[in-house]
């Protein structure tokens, strides 16, 4: 059962003058030519150039490639989906029949042009101001935790430079099984981590990120993952 749109707003922060403007930015293609596309557009224009704004003010020393880095792990599509998930919009989708049966609901990419359409939604509702601030309202924790030197290396990376740095055999990932259709698997990895008596496991919307989550988890194991990456 699709969630009315009104429950939603307490959990975005925002209070819409017009309300059919969010419902619009739930509304995916698959419902027809009444869309969120247009709206993601808008709203992906606002999010890269506020996170690029709050990294040049956050980090005065850093160059442009590495700002360009930051903002990539920011704006990714991986971060977007988890923002959307924290945020409960899979419940407040407006999706087609067959997105329906085929779990669109959980789709990275369904969430995160979802979270995109959502701050176009704010920015025509109340302007320019309005939707900066919802943006950095909505990566104020990411922001906080980032450190530059940890963030721009991923998990995988910083297991890798750990291990060497012992002496260790690299981390060995094995994927153990894929799960759903072609156009919507889970991948199943293991990690195995020379230093740890049990290995870690990562699960994705592919085998990249399912490796990185398992990394992750090993880090968590190691005591190393006070950072984010």
């Amino acid at each position: 059962m699709i969630r009315p749109v009104k429950d939603l707003i307490p959990k975005l922060g925002y209070n819409y003058q017009d309300e059919s403007l969010l419902e619009l930015a739930l509304t995916h293609r698959s419902c027809g030519k009444r869309n969120n596309e247009r709206l993601e557009f808008l709203g992906d224009s606002i999010l890269n150039f506020v996170i690029a704004e709050a990294l040049f003010n956050q980090f005065p020393q850093a160059r442009e490639g590495e700002m360009s880095r930051l903002r990539a792990r920011l704006v990714k599509g991986e971060t977007l989906a988890e923002i959307a998930r924290e945020l409960g919009l899979g419940d407040f989708l407006r999706l087609g029949s067959g997105e329906l049966k085929s779990g669109g609901f959980r789709r990275d990419s369904i969430l995160a042009d979802a979270v995109e359409a959502i701050i176009g939604s704010i920015h025509l509702d109340a302007g320019d101001a309005a939707s900066k601030d919802f943006v950095r309202k909505l990566y104020h924790s990411r922001l906080d935790e980032l450190d530059m030197e940890e963030t721009l290396k991923d998990s995988k990376t910083r297991l890798q430079e750990h291990m060497q740095s012992r002496r260790q055999p690299l981390p060995a990932y094995e994927l153990e099984r894929v799960e759903g259709e072609a156009h919507d698997q889970t991948f199943h990895i293991r990690c195995d981590v020379a230093l740890l008596d049990e290995p870690t496991r990562g699960v994705g919307s592919s085998r990249r990120q399912a490796e990185q989550e398992s990394a992750r988890a090993a880090l968590a194991a190691l005591g190393l993952n006070k950072k984010r990456g």
